[in-house]
């Protein structure tokens, strides 16, 4: 009787399992298979979309932040704008008063009475009356 047992029996037996294995694996293997295909398609499809959804509502807020930016400039420069123009009607009415101011004071001077036509006390009337009785 023959020990079929021996060393060289056990490495081709090993050798046998792992072939065994390797062709088990390669059966196995995903890219063989057609459906796996399909579902691998339908990931990357899946994926894509993603993306694009991500990309679109990046980009809506970023075009939201633009439109505020743009719309609180606007509102700057309308202030600014306003501020401006009060300046402006500002120094136009200071201008106007001081002109008014003027014009009333060569009116005062133009209508009023002469020394030499008052009489004593009326010139000493209207000495107190432009000193303010000083």
């Amino acid at each position: 009787m023959k020990n079929k047992d021996t060393f060289t029996d056990r490495l081709e037996a090993q050798a046998k399992a792992k072939q065994a294995l390797l062709d088990k694996a390669k059966q196995k293997n995903p890219t063989n298979d057609p459906e796996f295909a399909a579902r691998q398609e339908a990931r990357l499809e899946a994926a894509r979309l993603r993306e694009e959804k991500e990309a679109e509502r990046r980009r809506a807020v970023q075009e939201e932040r633009e439109r505020v930016r743009a719309e609180r400039a606007a509102i700057a420069a309308a202030k600014a704008a306003e501020a401006a123009r009060k300046a402006e009607e500002a120094r136009l009415a200071a201008e106007q008063a001081r002109k008014d101011a003027e014009e009333r004071a060569r009116r005062a001077i133009r209508t009023a009475p002469k020394p030499v036509q008052l009489g004593l006390k009326d010139l000493k009337a209207a000495l107190e009356a432009r000193t303010g009785g000083k």
